[in-house]
């Protein structure tokens, strides 16, 4: 065990993730390939609905980030950028929790995605974010106000039964990490200007995925 993850504590932290991309749906990087275009940016977005880092709670906490890469993100892929958003609700123990958490310092998952990654922080920022995500899953919600805007609508056809959603499980990409289900969707607002990023659409891929991580294994 390392110096570092020593003197990190237990934590855990479980609740809901989604993403509004510019791939087609579905978006291939949930399946290790390609995306469509051959890069993808797009809104990645956290609620925390239950969380400890150690002594300190993180219930009801949000994490917002902006993300571009060229290539397959789960294998060869370069210029790989980011700009994170921390809920500005946060106190500075919670503040310095979600920090060593989305940073991957504090182990478990993100320390694996932020290891395979590895890329460069364009800016981080303590600001309100806004996170809905409808019991139903028939639709979800993140907003930065003024700065970044991520809505979608649940993915539904001819053939899906009233109320069904279409969900994949054992994605060979999930950003959320094994086990878990994904329910996709459609934007219907993709929004960002901040950091050096900055696109407006709608009508591309959105899924949502539940997270349950703990660390610093």
């Amino acid at each position: 065990m390392s110096e570092t993850t020593a003197t990190v504590p237990r934590w855990h932290a479980a609740g809901d993730w989604f993403d509004t991309c510019k791939c087609d749906v579905p978006c291939p990087c949930s399946f290790a390939q390609l995306p469509t275009h051959g890069d993808c940016d797009g809104i990645l977005a956290w609620h925390i609905r239950e969380g400890r880092y150690g002594d300190v709670g993180l219930d009801g906490l949000n994490v917002l980030m902006l993300a571009s890469f060229v290539g397959n993100i789960w294998a060869e892929h370069t210029d790989t950028y980011a700009a994170i958003f921390v809920d500005e609700r946060a106190d500075d123990s919670q503040r310095e929790a979600l920090q060593m958490i989305f940073g991957g310092q504090a182990g478990g998952w993100p320390a694996e995605m932020v290891t395979m990654m590895a890329g460069e922080i364009r800016g981080m920022e303590f600001a309100p974010i806004e996170i809905e995500v409808a019991d139903d899953l028939a639709s979800w919600r993140a907003v930065v106000p003024g700065r970044v805007e991520a809505s979608a609508a649940a993915l539904t056809g001819p053939t899906t039964p009233e109320g069904a959603r279409v969900q994949s499980t054992n994605l060979p990409g999930a950003e959320t990490g094994p086990g878990q289900v994904a329910t996709w969707g459609r934007s219907t607002a993709d929004r960002a200007d901040a950091h050096g990023f900055r696109w407006s659409r709608e009508g591309r891929s959105s899924k949502h995925i539940t997270f349950d991580w703990a660390g610093p294994d």
